[in-house]
């Protein structure tokens, strides 16, 4: 059976979390439509901390080494082995929350998830396709740095294609939000109905 690779960081004030909801919804569909699991990493119950000289030495020195099966490297084979990798996050800041970064700072291996050849890096991830939802209070229009961000780590990974959902204007005074998240599932749908 394929595996979904469901990254789940809907750090949020707000119980239910739109953007959760939103990923719910879209997991429902993919598992349905290509006969797979889902595992999740919920970023909110995981003990991530970011990489600094000393972790990083250490890590770098375990890469050099091919000590590969190391528990530090988890989470890099879980995404290199997923067939298809969907992550939810809020949108903050024109990007996501910190923890997402952390998260592939700890994917970012070198043999794992990517390799580097006399060309350049090429990616080694079993996944063609990683798919982002996130909902906004306002409008994102064409400044999505995590979106951007989320991109350039598929291309280094060799996931070919990306795929985007949003629900975005939340907060705007006056807004419907339960038709704006509708309209946003019906997007799901046409997708999957393709």
């Amino acid at each position: 059976m394929s595996e979904i690779l469901f990254i789940n960081a809907c750090i949020s004030t707000r119980h239910p979390s739109r953007t959760l909801f939103l990923a719910r919804y879209f997991l429902k569909q993919l598992a349905k439509n290509t006969q797979s699991k889902i595992t999740e990493i919920d970023l909110t119950k995981e003990n991530l901390q970011p990489l600094n000289e000393k972790t990083l030495a250490a890590r770098t020195a375990d890469l050099d080494s091919k000590q590969l099966l190391k528990p530090k490297f988890h989470y890099a084979h879980q995404l290199a082995a997923a067939n298809f990798i969907v992550v939810a996050a809020p949108y903050w800041d024109l990007s996501f929350p910190s923890i997402l970064k952390v998260f592939f700072e700890h994917t970012s291996a070198a043999s794992i998830t990517f390799t580097y050849t006399e060309h350049g890096p090429a990616g080694l991830c079993k996944a063609s396709q990683l798919y982002y939802l996130t909902t906004s209070g306002g409008v994102i229009g064409e400044y999505n740095f995590g979106y951007d961000y989320i991109r350039g780590l598929c291309a280094l990974y060799g996931i070919e294609k990306t795929k985007l959902f949003t629900a975005e204007g939340l907060d705007i005074e006056n807004t419907d939000v339960a038709t704006v998240m509708t309209d946003a599932c019906r997007k799901i749908d046409l997708y999957f109905a393709q």
